[in-house]
């Protein structure tokens, strides 16, 4: 984490949608970082070590769709968090890796900033209060 917020990177090949992304991420208080396909997020994963959740469409061009994306970083990058988002697709989230979360668009911003803030609560149970 950096300055004690956690980074999130976006991953969204329309500019309009990915900015829309952006401003919730930021509005919810974390670090956002962003690209317009797999390939771009695959750099920017590999450049830096502070990424904390990916937040990622499913369709996109270049090499790998979201999905696939998803299952690269599980494999490569395991403690980083996941959120896939499609307008198209309907998705089972047993075809994501595990602990991801899938939502269709348009999704509600409030249940993603609820997702990311539960998945980013998972691997940090010193914050946890006790009393």
């Amino acid at each position: 984490m950096n300055n004690g917020k956690a980074v999130v990177l976006v991953v969204e090949d329309s500019a309009i949608i990915r900015m829309g992304a952006v401003d919730l991420v930021m509005s919810a208080g974390y670090e956002v970082l962003e690209a317009g396909d797999a390939d771009e997020a695959i750099r920017i994963l590999e450049s830096r070590t502070d990424i904390d959740l990916v937040f990622t469409d499913v369709q996109m061009p270049g090499t790998m769709d979201g999905i696939k994306l998803s299952h690269y970083i599980r494999e490569r990058w395991p403690p980083v968090k996941l959120i896939v988002a499609s307008g198209a697709a309907i998705l089972e989230e047993s075809s994501l890796p595990g602990g991801s979360r899938f939502f269709s668009k348009p999704y509600d911003g409030h249940a993603i900033t609820d997702a990311m803030a539960r998945l980013l609560a998972e691997e940090a149970p010193s914050t946890t209060v006790v009393g």
